[in-house]
C-alpha cells in the first residue's frame, strides 16, 4: 500500500493541470447538492455517487489538485493491498507483495492512479469483494461477510454499473473452485440483491446514452490491448502451482482479469462501450497473476541457490520500473491527456480586454471558465442563455443561432475558446457552425495562443465588416 501511495504522490499535479474529464468533476464537485441532483436528471447519472463524494471533498479540504486526485491514490493503495493479501493466501508469501507492487506500476494503473474520475474507486471495491469472495471460500466467513460482499458490489455498481462484470467473474471462481452448493447458494442471493439495487441505475442511464455516442464502435485493432493481457495473464497463470484441495491463484485471478474484459466486447458489440477504464478492476488479476510468477522464479532460485531467493522480488522490481521509467514519467505529464483546463486560463488572462466577449466551440469548453472563473471575470459570455447551473448541464443552454449571430456582430472584440487544432473536431451542431462561421467571415484573428491541447484566439470586426 505504501508503495502504491508513493507512485501515487510521485507528480501527482502534473504540472498543475487538469483534463477535459477531471473538469467536469473539478466543476460539478463544486456545485450545491440540489444544483448537482438537478445536473444528473438530465446527465451524467451514472457519476452520481462519485460527485456527490467529491462535492463533501470540496466542501471539507477545499478544491485543487490534491483533493480530486487522492482518493483515487487512496483507493488504489487498498486495491494494492488486498491484491497482496489474496496473493499471500493462494500462492505463499512471495506472491502477496510481488503483486500488490505490481498492481502499481501497470501502464494503465499508473494512468488512473492519478485521476479525478471514480475508476481506482471502483478497483478498490473490486479488490475488497474479492478478498472477501476468497474468505468466503476458505471457509473463514460468515453471514457479515456475505452482507458486507453485497454492499460493496452495489457501491461499486453505483459508481460505475459496469463494474457489476465482476458478479460474472466471480461466478466462473466459484464453478472452477467447485464450490458447495450452499455457497453457491448464499453468493447467488447477495449478487441478485446488489444486481436489483443497482438494476435502477442502470435502467435511467439509458436514457442518458447520448452521452457515450462518441465512443467508436467495435474493431479489431481495439482488441489488441486485451488479447496481450490476457496472453500475459495466460502466461503466468501456467506457473501456479496449487495444492490439492486448495484454492489457486489462477481459478481467481484468471476469470477476474477475463471476464470483464470479454464481457466489455460483447456490450460492445450490441452498443460501443470499448473503453478500458471501464473494466480498469480487470487488472487486479493481472497483478496477481504476475505475482505468482514472480513467486515461481523464486522458489525455482531457492532450490539451487537458498541465499539468493530473497533478492528475486527486489531485481524483478527494479527491472521493470527500469523498463516502464519512460511511460511512468509521460503518464505524469500534462501531454499525457488530449488537454490542460487550467492552463488556457493564463491565456485568456493574458490576451482579454475589459469588455471583451467569450465564445466557446463546442459548448462543453466552457469548462475552462467554470474550473477558472476569475481569468474569464470581465468577460461576457454571449452565446449563453442558461448556465450550466441553471440548466442542470455542463456546458449551460445557448441561445439559438440567430441570436448568437446578432449578438457576435455587435461585438468588435470577441475571445474564441476552443481545442487545438490536434485535438478538433468540426462543428457539430448548428451554435457552433454559426459562431465559427460569423468569426470567420466578418473578423480576423490578431492573436492566437495554443497551449496544451486548448487554444484562444482573439477576434476583431474586419475595418469593411
Amino acid at each position: 500500500m505504501l508503495w502504491t501511495v508513493a507512485l501515487g504522490l510521485w507528480g501527482l499535479s502534473r504540472q498543475d493541470s487538469v483534463w477535459r474529464d477531471e473538469a467536469a468533476t473539478w466543476q460539478v464537485a463544486q456545485r450545491s447538492t440540489t444544483e448537482i441532483w438537478h445536473m444528473l436528471g438530465n446527465i451524467d447519472v451514472v457519476h452520481g455517487c462519485y460527485y456527490l463524494l467529491m462535492h463533501a471533498l470540496f466542501e471539507w479540504f477545499g478544491p485543487g489538485t490534491t483533493t480530486l486526485r487522492l482518493p483515487s491514490v487512496l483507493a488504489m493503495a487498498v486495491a494494492a493491498g488486498c491484491v497482496a493479501v489474496i496473493g499471500r493466501r493462494l500462492a505463499g508469501p512471495w506472491a502477496g507483495p510481488a503483486g500488490g507492487m505490481a498492481l502499481g506500476l501497470l501502464p494503465a494503473v499508473q494512468f488512473h492512479l492519478q485521476e479525478g474520475r471514480p475508476y481506482a474507486l471502483v478497483a478498490a471495491g473490486a479488490a475488497l469483494s474479492t478478498l472477501l469472495l476468497v474468505t468466503l471460500l476458505q471457509g473463514d466467513g460468515r453471514t457479515p461477510h456475505w452482507v458486507a460482499y453485497a454492499v460493496i458490489v452495489v457501491l461499486c455498481g453505483l459508481l460505475n454499473w459496469l463494474s457489476l462484470l465482476i458478479l460474472p467473474a466471480h461466478l466462473a471462481t466459484l464453478v472452477r473452485s467447485r464450490a458447495p452448493r450452499p455457497v453457491l447458494g448464499r453468493w447467488a442471493v447477495a449478487a441478485g440483491c446488489a444486481t436489483a439495487c443497482v438494476l435502477p441505475l442502470i435502467l435511467f442511464s439509458r436514457t442518458q446514452s447520448s452521452q457515450v455516442s462518441w465512443i467508436p464502435p467495435l474493431t479489431w485493432h481495439m482488441l489488441i490491448a486485451p488479447a496481450v493481457l490476457l496472453a500475459i495473464g495466460g502466461s503466468c497463470a501456467l506457473l501456479d502451482r496449487p495444492r490439492e484441495g486448495r484454492l489457486s491463484v489462477a481459478a481467481v485471478a484468471l476469470p477476474l482479469l477475463a471476464v470483464p474484459q470479454l464481457g466489455l466486447v460483447a456490450v460492445s458489440l450490441v452498443r460501443p462501450m470499448f473503453l478500458d477504464r471501464y473494466v480498469l478492476f480487470s487488472l487486479l488479476g493481472l497483478a496477481l497473476l504476475i505475482g505468482t510468477a514472480v513467486a515461481a522464479a523464486a522458489r525455482a532460485v531457492r532450490t539451487r541457490y537458498p541465499a539468493a531467493a530473497g533478492a528475486v522480488l527486489p531485481l524483478t522490481l527494479a527491472v521493470a520500473m527500469a523498463a516502464l521509467l519512460p511511460q511512468s514519467l509521460a503518464k505524469r505529464s500534462p501531454s499525457s491527456r488530449v488537454d490542460d483546463v487550467l492552463a488556457v486560463s493564463a491565456e485568456v488572462r493574458r490576451l482579454k480586454r475589459a469588455g471583451d466577449a467569450v465564445v466557446f466551440v463546442p459548448s462543453f469548453r466552457r469548462d475552462t471558465r467554470a474550473v477558472s472563473p476569475d481569468a474569464f471575470s470581465g468577460l461576457r459570455d454571449i452565446a449563453l442563455e442558461r448556465s450550466p447551473e441553471e440548466s442542470g448541464t455542463l456546458g449551460g443552454v445557448e441561445k439559438k443561432p440567430d441570436r448568437i449571430r446578432a449578438a457576435l456582430l455587435a461585438r468588435c472584440r470577441v475571445l474564441l475558446v476552443t481545442d487545438a487544432p490536434r485535438a478538433a473536431r468540426p462543428p457539430a451542431t448548428e451554435r457552433d457552425r454559426t459562431k465559427s462561421s460569423v468569426l470567420r467571415k466578418h473578423f480576423r484573428a490578431v492573436a492566437d495562443a495554443q497551449v496544451r491541447g486548448r487554444r484562444v484566439t482573439v477576434y476583431e470586426r474586419c475595418p469593411a465588416g
